[in-house]
């Protein structure tokens, strides 16, 4: 099989990175300070997450909207590549030798995240375009983040229907996934090969 019929989709948070990035780029953003007393303010509906009463998606949502929301995308945006540049330290080197390695076979190399793709993506941008990333995405109008999400929470069996997307030709690949979590379940089983914590 070539390398065009390969794929490989690496989970970013936890499996790429020692830390969860949307509480690290809220803390980079707005402060320790505020992001502590969010979460304190809420730790109701937290703890009902925990208990799969609410949804991760309405959770996260109620989060990005409370920092971001009118936020100017272009100053957004300024900010995502400001906190990969500065917090390159939160991916794991093995990992980031994983990627380098699909993309050096010729493959199909995506990051499969539930974190908001703005920040992302900047993480990657020394592959010069070779890695896609799939993530959730932000809704904005007229320039302007309203603080909700443009697509569901790229979670679950939402980061396989995301797969097909890009590759609706799955029967005649090879899938290779990487995850950390049970966000990562369905990948996992939906691939041919599956990791599992594999950088730690």
């Amino acid at each position: 099989m070539d390398g065009s019929k390969k794929i490989f989709a690496f989970d970013f948070d936890g499996t790429l990175t020692t830390a969860d990035t949307l509480l690290e780029f809220v803390s980079f953003a707005r402060g320790r300070r505020a992001l502590a007393l969010w979460m304190l303010a809420n730790l109701p509906l937290l703890a009902l997450m925990k208990l799969r009463l609410v949804s991760n998606h309405k959770m996260k949502e109620r989060l990005f909207g409370h920092f971001f929301a009118g936020t100017d995308v272009a100053g957004f945006d300024a900010l995502c590549r400001r906190f990969a540049t500065e917090r390159h330290s939160l991916l794991r080197p093995m990992g980031v030798a994983a990627v380098a390695r699909a993309v050096e076979s010729g493959a199909r190399v995506l990051v499969v995240s539930a974190s908001v793709d703005n920040w992302v993506a900047p993480f990657f941008c020394g592959f010069g375009g070779r890695v896609t990333v799939v993530g959730t995405r932000a809704e904005a109008r007229d320039g302007v983040l309203t603080g909700r999400f443009a697509t569901r929470n790229c979670y679950g069996a939402e980061k396989v229907r995301r797969i097909m997307e890009l590759c609706p030709d799955r029967a005649e690949c090879r899938l290779t996934a990487y995850g950390d979590s049970r966000g990562d379940r369905e990948m996992l089983a939906f691939a041919d090969e599956a990791h599992y914590k594999p950088f730690r």
